[in-house]
Protein backbone atom coordinates (compact mmCIF):
# COMPACT_ATOMS: atom_id res chain seq x y z
CA UNK A 1 0.00 0.00 0.00
CA UNK A 2 2.77 2.43 0.94
CA UNK A 3 4.76 1.54 -2.19
CA UNK A 4 1.67 2.24 -4.33
CA UNK A 5 1.30 5.68 -2.75
CA UNK A 6 5.00 6.35 -3.17
CA UNK A 7 4.83 5.27 -6.83
CA UNK A 8 1.75 7.46 -7.38
CA UNK A 9 3.52 10.43 -5.75
CA UNK A 10 6.58 9.94 -7.97
CA UNK A 11 4.32 9.74 -11.03
CA UNK A 12 2.47 12.95 -10.09
CA UNK A 13 5.71 14.86 -9.39
CA UNK A 14 7.28 13.68 -12.66
CA UNK A 15 4.14 14.60 -14.58
CA UNK A 16 4.14 18.10 -13.09
CA UNK A 17 7.82 18.58 -13.90
CA UNK A 18 7.41 17.35 -17.47
CA UNK A 19 4.35 19.50 -18.16
CA UNK A 20 5.96 22.56 -16.57
CA UNK A 21 9.29 22.14 -18.41
CA UNK A 22 8.13 23.87 -21.61
CA UNK A 23 6.95 26.86 -19.54
CA UNK A 24 10.32 27.12 -17.78
CA UNK A 25 12.12 26.64 -21.08
CA UNK A 26 10.61 29.91 -22.36
CA UNK A 27 11.95 31.89 -19.37
CA UNK A 28 15.62 32.93 -19.31
CA UNK A 29 17.65 34.75 -16.60
CA UNK A 30 19.69 37.01 -18.89
CA UNK A 31 19.32 38.56 -22.33
CA UNK A 32 21.83 40.47 -24.45
CA UNK A 33 20.52 42.10 -27.62
CA UNK A 34 22.25 44.12 -30.31
CA UNK A 35 19.06 44.61 -32.30
CA UNK A 36 16.15 42.17 -32.51
CA UNK A 37 16.52 39.45 -33.89
CA UNK A 38 20.28 39.56 -33.14
CA UNK A 39 19.98 38.63 -29.47
CA UNK A 40 20.81 35.62 -27.31
CA UNK A 41 17.21 34.41 -26.99
CA UNK A 42 14.41 34.97 -29.53
CA UNK A 43 11.71 37.57 -29.06
CA UNK A 44 9.13 34.99 -27.90
CA UNK A 45 11.08 34.24 -24.68
CA UNK A 46 10.45 35.82 -21.29
CA UNK A 47 13.35 37.22 -19.30
CA UNK A 48 13.52 37.03 -15.50
CA UNK A 49 16.70 38.71 -14.39
CA UNK A 50 18.67 41.17 -16.50
CA UNK A 51 18.12 42.30 -20.09
CA UNK A 52 20.76 44.46 -21.81
CA UNK A 53 19.73 46.04 -25.12
CA UNK A 54 22.63 47.67 -26.93
CA UNK A 55 20.40 49.15 -29.66
CA UNK A 56 16.95 47.49 -29.57
CA UNK A 57 15.75 44.48 -27.66
CA UNK A 58 12.31 42.90 -27.67
CA UNK A 59 10.90 40.06 -25.57
CA UNK A 60 7.46 38.83 -24.53
CA UNK A 61 7.90 39.85 -20.89
CA UNK A 62 10.61 41.01 -18.52
CA UNK A 63 10.89 40.70 -14.76
CA UNK A 64 13.89 42.43 -13.22
CA UNK A 65 16.32 44.99 -14.65
CA UNK A 66 15.98 46.24 -18.24
CA UNK A 67 18.71 48.55 -19.60
CA UNK A 68 19.33 49.79 -23.14
CA UNK A 69 18.64 52.30 -25.86
CA UNK A 70 15.23 50.88 -26.85
CA UNK A 71 13.60 48.39 -24.47
CA UNK A 72 10.47 46.70 -25.84
CA UNK A 73 8.15 44.29 -24.03
CA UNK A 74 5.41 42.83 -26.23
CA UNK A 75 2.48 40.71 -24.96
CA UNK A 76 3.53 39.90 -21.40
CA UNK A 77 3.78 42.07 -18.33
CA UNK A 78 6.89 44.02 -17.34
CA UNK A 79 7.79 43.97 -13.63
CA UNK A 80 10.84 45.78 -12.38
CA UNK A 81 13.14 48.65 -13.25
CA UNK A 82 13.68 49.96 -16.79
CA UNK A 83 16.39 52.47 -17.87
CA UNK A 84 17.10 53.70 -21.38
CA UNK A 85 16.33 56.09 -24.18
CA UNK A 86 12.92 54.57 -25.04
CA UNK A 87 10.90 52.22 -22.85
CA UNK A 88 8.03 50.61 -24.73
CA UNK A 89 5.58 48.20 -23.14
CA UNK A 90 2.71 46.94 -25.30
CA UNK A 91 1.15 45.34 -22.25
CA UNK A 92 1.00 46.05 -18.50
CA UNK A 93 3.92 47.58 -16.60
CA UNK A 94 4.56 47.46 -12.84
CA UNK A 95 7.58 49.18 -11.39
CA UNK A 96 9.85 52.10 -12.28
CA UNK A 97 10.16 53.25 -15.90
CA UNK A 98 13.05 55.73 -16.27
CA UNK A 99 13.65 56.54 -19.95
CA UNK A 100 13.74 59.67 -22.10
CA UNK A 101 10.41 58.47 -23.59
CA UNK A 102 8.21 56.05 -21.62
CA UNK A 103 5.26 54.38 -23.35
CA UNK A 104 2.95 51.86 -21.72
CA UNK A 105 0.06 50.88 -23.98
CA UNK A 106 -2.00 49.25 -21.22
CA UNK A 107 -1.99 49.56 -17.42
CA UNK A 108 0.96 51.29 -15.74
CA UNK A 109 1.49 50.90 -11.99
CA UNK A 110 4.40 52.68 -10.36
CA UNK A 111 6.70 55.57 -11.22
CA UNK A 112 7.38 57.00 -14.70
CA UNK A 113 10.27 59.44 -15.01
CA UNK A 114 11.20 60.94 -18.37
CA UNK A 115 10.74 63.83 -20.76
CA UNK A 116 7.61 62.21 -22.22
CA UNK A 117 5.48 59.74 -20.25
CA UNK A 118 2.46 57.94 -21.76
CA UNK A 119 0.13 55.35 -20.28
CA UNK A 120 -3.33 54.10 -21.23
CA UNK A 121 -4.14 53.75 -17.54
CA UNK A 122 -1.75 55.15 -14.94
CA UNK A 123 -1.84 54.22 -11.27
CA UNK A 124 0.99 55.97 -9.49
CA UNK A 125 3.22 58.91 -10.35
CA UNK A 126 4.42 60.52 -13.60
CA UNK A 127 7.25 63.07 -13.51
CA UNK A 128 8.30 64.60 -16.82
CA UNK A 129 8.08 67.44 -19.30
CA UNK A 130 4.88 66.00 -20.85
CA UNK A 131 2.73 63.47 -18.99
CA UNK A 132 -0.25 61.75 -20.63
CA UNK A 133 -2.73 59.20 -19.33
CA UNK A 134 -6.07 58.22 -20.84
CA UNK A 135 -7.25 57.35 -17.32
CA UNK A 136 -5.37 57.81 -14.09
CA UNK A 137 -5.32 57.23 -10.38
CA UNK A 138 -2.37 59.19 -9.16
CA UNK A 139 -0.28 62.32 -9.61
CA UNK A 140 1.39 63.99 -12.60
CA UNK A 141 4.06 66.70 -12.27
CA UNK A 142 5.43 68.38 -15.40
CA UNK A 143 5.13 71.25 -17.85
CA UNK A 144 2.05 69.68 -19.53
CA UNK A 145 -0.10 67.14 -17.71
CA UNK A 146 -2.99 65.41 -19.48
CA UNK A 147 -5.56 63.03 -18.02
CA UNK A 148 -8.23 62.43 -20.69
CA UNK A 149 -10.88 60.84 -18.45
CA UNK A 150 -11.48 61.43 -14.76
CA UNK A 151 -8.61 63.78 -14.00
CA UNK A 152 -8.93 66.90 -11.89
CA UNK A 153 -8.37 68.78 -15.18
CA UNK A 154 -8.18 67.39 -18.74
CA UNK A 155 -4.98 69.40 -19.34
CA UNK A 156 -3.09 71.36 -16.74
CA UNK A 157 0.42 72.80 -16.29
CA UNK A 158 2.72 71.90 -13.39
CA UNK A 159 0.47 69.36 -11.64
CA UNK A 160 -2.60 67.21 -12.34
CA UNK A 161 -4.17 64.36 -10.37
CA UNK A 162 -6.97 61.86 -10.08
CA UNK A 163 -7.75 59.90 -6.93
Amino acid sequence: MASTRCLLLVFVVCSLILTAAPVFAQNRPIQLALVTPIQIFPENYSISGIRLNLLYGSNVSVTGLDVGLVNHTTTGKFKGLQYGLVGLSDSDFAGWQDCFVNITNKKFEGFQYGFVNYADYMSGFQLGLVNYAKKAKGLQIGLVNIIRQGGQFPVFPIVNWSF
